[in-house]
C-alpha cells in the first residue's frame, strides 16, 4: 500500500534527537554472522526497511534470528541449507551482494541475482567479482537467467589484491571472505569509511587478525574457524548529517546526542565552514543553533566554491542531497558536484518546483543560487537520501507538502516521523490523501 508524508512547513523545531545505528555498518555486520556457526549478538541495530530485508534473506538461508531487546538481535547460522538468494528479496537492496563473500568462504559457492537498491545510476559489481577471482573463485554471469554463480572448486586462497576502485561493499565482501581464508590477504585501495572500520573490528573480535584499520591498505590473517561474539553498531553518520541539515534550515535549536566527533570532520567542514551553518560540538553532542545566518564561503578571489563527494575521508556522497537543500537557503552561489552516481541529482527538479534556484548542468553537477523561499508541493521520493532531502525542504517551506513513496525513506531512517514530531514538526503518515488541503 502506498503511503505519504503530509508536512506543514516553517514550524520551529527544537529538542534532542538520538540517531539510530549505522545502516551501512549494520548490513555487512549482519552478513558476517554467516562466517560462524556460533551465536552473534548485535546491539544498536536500526529497525529499518533494508535491515528487515537483509534479516529475511538470512532467515531464508537458515539463520536463526532472535530479538534481544528493541535494538539488539541474537543471530546464529548454525546450519545453512542453501547458497541461493531469494531473487524477490535480493533485488530490493544493494546490500544483498554482501552475502556473497561469507557464503563463498564458508560453503564454497553462491548463486545470486544482481543486487537492487536505489536507482541513482549504474552501480557496478565488477570489483567484488574480481576480488573473488583473485582468491581462486570461478565466476559465471548468466545474463539470460539474471543470475551470477560463484564457486571455489579448489577453495579460496590468500592473495595480495589491488581493488580497481575503493568500493565500500567490495572491500567488505573481500574482508569477510579473507577472514575465513587461512593465511595473509592484503587488500590495497580499500575503502576506509567508519562502517568498514566497524566491520573490521567485528571480524577481529570473531578471531581474524586485521592490521591497517582506517587506512586504504588492510592486511588480514584469516582463520580456519571464526567464533561468535557481541558487537555494537556505531551511530549513523548519514542520519547525523540529515538532522544537521534539518536544523540549519528550520528555526529552533536541535541537539544530536552521542555522535562520534572524529567521524564528523569533513561533514562539519562542508556544513559549517562552507555553507555557514551555526553548529558546535559539546562533548559527544552536536548542537545546531537556533540562530542561523547561512552564507556560502567563497573561494580565494571570490571564485564560486564547490561541494563534492569522494571516498572517506571526503564528504559522503549520500549527504550531497542534504547539503544541496541547505545551499538553497544560504546566501551565495555554490557548485554541487556528484562524482559517483549519474542519477542522484535528478531530484532537483522537485526543489526547483518548490522555488529553489538551481541549474542542473549535467547529471553530475548543479549550480545552486540562494537563498530562495520554498513553497509546499506534491512530490515523490526517488531514493532514500533524496527522499530525506525532500522532507527537509518541506519542513523549511511555506505551506503544505505531500511526499509519496515514503517506503524509500523508511529503508534508511527508523521512525522518522516520530523523531520529527518529537522536535515539533507537523508531519503525519497517511495511506489516503482524502481531505488533504494544499
Amino acid at each position: 500500500m502506498s503511503e505519504y508524508f503530509v508536512i506543514q512547513g516553517r514550524r520551529p523545531l527544537q529538542g534532542e534527537v538520538r540517531v539510530t545505528g549505522n545502516k551501512n555498518a549494520a548490513l555487512p555486520m549482519l552478513a558476517a554472522v554467516l562466517l560462524t556457526d556460533e551465536p552473534v549478538t548485535l546491539h544498536n541495530v536500526p529497525r529499518i526497511g533494508d535491515v528487515n530485508t537483509m534479516l529475511q534473506l538470512l532467515k531464508n538461508l537458515g539463520v536463526e534470528v532472535l530479538a534481544n531487546g528493541n535494538s539488539s538481535l541474537m543471530l546464529q547460522a548454525r546450519e545453512l541449507h542453501t547458497t541461493s538468494l531469494d531473487p524477490s528479496l535480493a533485488t530490493q537492496i544493494r546490500a544483498s551482494i554482501l552475502l556473497a563473500g561469507p557464503l563463498l568462504a564458508r560453503l564454497g559457492s553462491v548463486n545470486l541475482p544482481p543486487p537492487g537498491g536505489d536507482v541513482i545510476g549504474r552501480r557496478r559489481i565488477d570489483t567484488h567479482l574480481l576480488a573473488f577471482e583473485a582468491m581462486g573463485a570461478h565466476v559465471e554471469v548468466n545474463l539470460a537467467r539474471h543470475r551470477i554463480e560463484v564457486s571455489t572448486p579448489n577453495g579460496l586462497h590468500p592473495q595480495d589484491i589491488f581493488l580497481d576502485e575503493a568500493s565500500v561493499t567490495a572491500t567488505e565482501n573481500a574482508l569477510m571472505a579473507a577472514a575465513l581464508t587461512p593465511g595473509m590477504t592484503v587488500l590495497r585501495n580499500a575503502a576506509s569509511e567508519p562502517h568498514v572500520q566497524n566491520l573490521c573490528h567485528m571480524l577481529a573480535g570473531m578471531g581474524a587478525r586485521i592490521e591497517g584499520i582506517g587506512t586504504n591498505t588492510l592486511t588480514i590473517w584469516g582463520a580456519e574457524r571464526l567464533h561468535g561474539g557481541e558487537f555494537t553498531i556505531g551511530p549513523d553518520l548519514l542520519e547525523i548529517g540529515s538532522f544537521l541539515g534539518l536544523g540549519a534550515v528550520t528555526p529552533g535549536e536541535i541537539r544530536i546526542k552521542d555522535v562520534r566527533p572524529d567521524e564528523l570532520r569533513m561533514v562539519l567542514h562542508v556544513f559549517r565552514d562552507r555553507l555557514g551553518v551555526n553548529c558546535w560540538l559539546e562533548d559527544s553532542d552536536l548542537v545546531v543553533g537556533a540562530e542561523q545566518r547561512l552564507k556560502v564561503e567563497m573561494d580565494v578571489g571570490g571564485a564560486v566554491p564547490k561541494i563534492d563527494d569522494g571516498p572517506w575521508p571526503h564528504f559522503p556522497a549520500d549527504l550531497l542531497s542534504i547539503a544541496l537543500v541547505v545551499a538553497t537557503q544560504a546566501e551565495g552561489t555554490v557548485l554541487v558536484h556528484e562524482k559517483m552516481f549519474e542519477s542522484r541529482l535528478f531530484f532537483v527538479d522537485k526543489l526547483i518546483n518548490m522555488g529553489a534556484r538551481i541549474i542542473l548542468c549535467d547529471p553530475h553537477r548543479a549550480v545552486v543560487v540562494g537563498p530562495s523561499p520554498l513553497y509546499g508541493q506534491t512530490m515523490s521520493s526517488p531514493d532514500i537520501r533524496a527522499g530525506m532531502a525532500l522532507v527537509i525542504a518541506a519542513l523549511a517551506a511555506q505551506g503544505t507538502s505531500v511526499i509519496a513513496n515514503v517506503n524509500q525513506i523508511d529503508r534508511g531512517y527508523e521512525r522518522l516521523e516520530e523523531k520529527l514530531r518529537a522536535l515539533g514538526a507537523d508531519i503525519h503518515r497517511t495511506s489516503s490523501l482524502d481531505g488533504v488541503v494544499m
